[in-house]
Order: structure tokens, then C-alpha cells, then sequence
């Protein structure tokens, strides 16, 4: 079984799920899990976690994320984006500086309202699901940040802006869009989104599944999934004694005197444990108080 993150390219057409579907069957290994979704319409990267670092899924969605999406104003939709029913069709009147300073407006902190097209669950049902029978329930907003905005490239003939976006967690770009198309009056969606960024993880290195597949039947995937330890460089890093490995092979606490050499560690500083061939055991969290390492995380 592989252990560790694939940078994989979510290609147009696919879900997340499908996604991780297409990996257990390329991969021959059930424990397989995405970092967030991406509509089937949207394209670009998706972390996907193996094996044990499965336990990494919910780590890795907090993560911020970046976007290259069309702005098309003039038109509003029950999803949000072009995909959907059109809803009404406004004229533009505001100048390429006007839609600019609105664009650029929603540069900080923002309470977004989740659309009803969306996968978060109310009542045990998803949004999207109430959405397709054709009901509107009430939602309350998401505080998200928006870290930074460039605008790309202006398309005035066909009232269409190229945007750059740096955002946190649980931002929806598609309502990004509606709600900059209300701030100009005149309505908004999303034409096309491409997600670049996932913490570390960018469009450069990622990989549709169809090279996946070519890596896997020439042996040689491993040299592009990323090692769990690997999430985490700037934890210090501590090894166990041979004869005080049963503690963390247990997932139990273990104290300075158990470990190989003197490593200088700040107070509730998170580290990497390691026993003594060198097997990332897992995330321990250090009391300077009682020296002792207490189990954060484990991934043997």
C-alpha cells in the first residue's frame, strides 16, 4: 500500500469523488481520500492522501488555496456560475475602473453566504440536493478572508474579467463572483475556475490521472507522492531508543530520557517521532514542564 499525497490535476468533467474512484482502481488500495471538492465544471489541483495519510485529509482542506477564474458580468444563475438556469440579464454600465475597485473590495476579511449549489449539508441533506428539487432553505453566512486579488485580463467586448484569487478555506468563488456582479448591479457568475494552489501543492507539479496510471504500470509513482513526515518540515525531529519503541509503536507518551540525542524544543512545540530505523511514527506535542511527549497524531 502507498503512504503519503499525490498532486493529482482534476480534469473538466470529474468530481472529486471520481477522483478518488478512478485512484482505488489505478492504485489497487481502497485507502484513498480527497482534500476538498472541486466542481465537475472546475479543474486543477486536488491533493489526494494514501494510505496512512488519509490522516491528513482534514489538515490539508484548511489550507489556503488559489484560483484563476473568469468573471462574466450581465447575468445572474441559480448555481452561480454559466452551468446553471439564467436567471436575469442586465446591462453593464460601470467602467473598466468601477468594476476594478468593486473586484478589488472584497480583499480582506468577508461574510460570504453559502450557495444553495454547494455540498455543505442541512438537516442531513446537501444544499445542492434541496436546490435540484427546487427549494431555498435559509443558510447562515461564512466568515472567509480573501487574501488577495489581481485582475489578469480585462475582456470589456464581452464583459469578462480574468481574475487571480488567494483565499482561505471555504470560500466559494462562484458566489465571489455573483456578489462582486451585485456590488456593480448589474449581476455576476463564474465562466470557468482554475484552482493553482493548495498550500504547498501547485498546478506546476500536479498530475492528470492518465500520467498517474502510466507512473504506476512503469513502477516508478513513489518518486512523486510525497511523504507523510514530509507535511511538516519545520517540527523538530525526535528518535526513540530501541528499547523505549513500545511506547510509540502503542501510541503512548514517552519523556526526554527515552529519546537518542538532546534536541532543544520550545514548550508545546510540535515534533516528529521517529523510532530507531527511522519510521515516521507520528505528531507528539512536548510539555517543557514535565518533559514529556504526549501523542498529537499517529501514522504508523
Amino acid at each position: 500500500m502507498i503512504n503519503g499525497i499525490i498532486n493529482v490535476y482534476k480534469e473538466k468533467g470529474y468530481t472529486s469523488h471520481d477522483v478518488v474512484a478512478k485512484l482505488r482502481g489505478i492504485l489497487k488500495q481502497k485507502k484513498i481520500g480527497h482534500t476538498g471538492t472541486l466542481d465537475p465544471d472546475a479543474e486543477g489541483v486536488l491533493p489526494v492522501c494514501l494510505g496512512n495519510g488519509t490522516k491528513l485529509c482534514d489538515m490539508l482542506t484548511d489550507k489556503n488555496k488559489t484560483y484563476e477564474a473568469v468573471l462574466l458580468l450581465g447575468q445572474i444563475t441559480d448555481t452561480q456560475d454559466v452551468t446553471g438556469r439564467i436567471l436575469s440579464t442586465s446591462e453593464v454600465t460601470a467602467d473598466r475602473k468601477q468594476i476594478e475597485e468593486a473586484i478589488l473590495s472584497f480583499i480582506g476579511e468577508y461574510n460570504q453566504l453559502p450557495p444553495m449549489y454547494s455540498a455543505i449539508k442541512i438537516g442531513g441533506k446537501k444544499l445542492y440536493e434541496l436546490a435540484r428539487e427546487g427549494k431555498e432553505v435559509e443558510r447562515n453566512t461564512r466568515q472567509v478572508w480573501i487574501h488577495n486579488i489581481q485582475i489578469l485580463q480585462f475582456d470589456e467586448m464581452n464583459h469578462q474579467v480574468r481574475i487571480r484569487v488567494e483565499c482561505s478555506k471555504g470560500t466559494y468563488i462562484r458566489t465571489l463572483c455573483h456578489d462582486i456582479g451585485a456590488k456593480l448591479q448589474c449581476g455576476g457568475c463564474m465562466k470557468s475556475l482554475l484552482r493553482t494552489k493548495v498550500g504547498q501543492f501547485t498546478l506546476r507539479d500536479s498530475l492528470k490521472l492518465s500520467e498517474i496510471s502510466e507512473k504506476a504500470l512503469d513502477g516508478n509513482l513513489l518518486d512523486y507522492c510525497i511523504p507523510v513526515d514530509d507535511m511538516f518540515p519545520d517540527y523538530p525531529k525526535v528518535t526513540v531508543k530501541e528499547e523505549f519503541c513500545k511506547y510509540i509503536y502503542n501510541g503512548n507518551s514517552f519523556n526526554t530520557k527515552h529519546i537518542s540525542e538532546t534536541v532543544n524544543i520550545e514548550n508545546h512545540a510540535q515534533v516528529r517521532v521517529y523510532d530507531r530505523l527511522n519510521t515516521f511514527v507520528g505528531i507528539y506535542g512536548f510539555n517543557q514542564i514535565d518533559e514529556i511527549f504526549k501523542p498529537i497524531k499517529m501514522f504508523l
